[in-house]
């Protein structure tokens, strides 16, 4: 079985009509319940690309009955995968247990995005849905910053046009890989050190790390700031978003709930029937 972390435990009993939106990174997998505009409770699991749509669908079905909702209670689904393989599982799942056909993110739906990049298919769903979700809640030039296997910048004019962005290794597999390539290096929690300059080896790579990263982020995110007409917000989300943003000069909000708010904007946008 799937491992996972119940990030609230709220129930909500009797509650119907509700929206599950689903974001599957690389790393994790993200779950929120909706009712209308307000989340109800989100769960983050490990992706595993092997998973299969009864595996899935028991995890979810399992996360709801711990928070007194049942599979009845959702009448609509909403997915943004950039994990191939695992979208048939997810699929099936949807419509085997919900008996919903999900909105799946991709080519041919709604989002109100002008997509102004060479090759608008090559942009990932996760970018669009964040865009989507940031334009409409600020409403102004935006940088957005996603912290996930990879640290992804997105440059959104004051028009609301995708414009492009910048693509990073994440600080994950950037500290896996110096464990992994330097033997004498063990592996370290990623946490912010009480100063720069470590006295031991831990508290070295902590520090190389987190201000290396923010030094990262800040040197790209001025960069990009020369290229916009108006000067933008610069937003963070994903899973070391808060970490960094407290050591930030340039990031100026935090929402880690970012992708999930994008999949209920877009799902309103392209009204579909909940049964299969």
């Amino acid at each position: 079985m799937l491992n996972f972390t119940i990030i609230t435990e709220n129930h909500y009993s009797g509650v119907k009509n509700l929206f599950l939106a689903i974001d599957v990174g690389n790393t994790h997998i993200m779950l929120g319940i909706y009712r209308e505009e307000e989340i109800l409770v989100y769960w983050r699991l490990p992706t595993r690309e092997d998973s299969t749509e009864d595996e899935l669908g028991m995890v979810v079905k399992n996360l709801l009955h711990n928070s007194r909702l049942g599979l009845k209670d959702i009448d609509a689904i909403a997915i943004s995968s950039v994990v191939p393989p695992l979208m048939y599982s997810l699929e099936r799942m949807a419509t085997k247990y919900f008996k919903i056909e999900p909105l799946v993110i991709g080519p041919g739906i709604r989002t109100g995005l002008n997509i102004v990049t060479d090759n608008p298919r090559e942009v990932g769903a996760d970018r669009i849905v964040n865009a989507v979700a940031a334009y409409s809640l600020y409403g102004r030039p935006l940088i957005i910053v996603d912290f996930g296997t990879a640290t992804t910048f997105c440059a959104v004019s004051e028009d609301g046009d995708y414009l492009g962005g910048v693509i990073a290794p994440g600080i994950g597999i950037s500290l896996e890989a110096l464990f992994e390539k330097a033997a004498k290096l063990p592996r370290v929690e990623i946490a912010r050190p009480s100063r720069v300059i470590g006295k031991d080896t831990v508290s070295s790579m902590q520090s190389g790390i987190v201000f290396g990263f923010v030094g990262q982020v800040d040197g790209i995110v001025r960069r990009m700031q020369e290229e916009f007409r108006l000067e933008p917000l610069v937003v963070a989300t994903g899973g070391f978003a808060s970490l960094i943003a407290r050591e930030s000069e340039t990031i100026k909000e935090v929402n880690t709930l970012l992708t999930l708010e994008g999949l209920r904007i877009i799902n309103k946008m392209n009204p579909r029937g909940a049964g299969t």
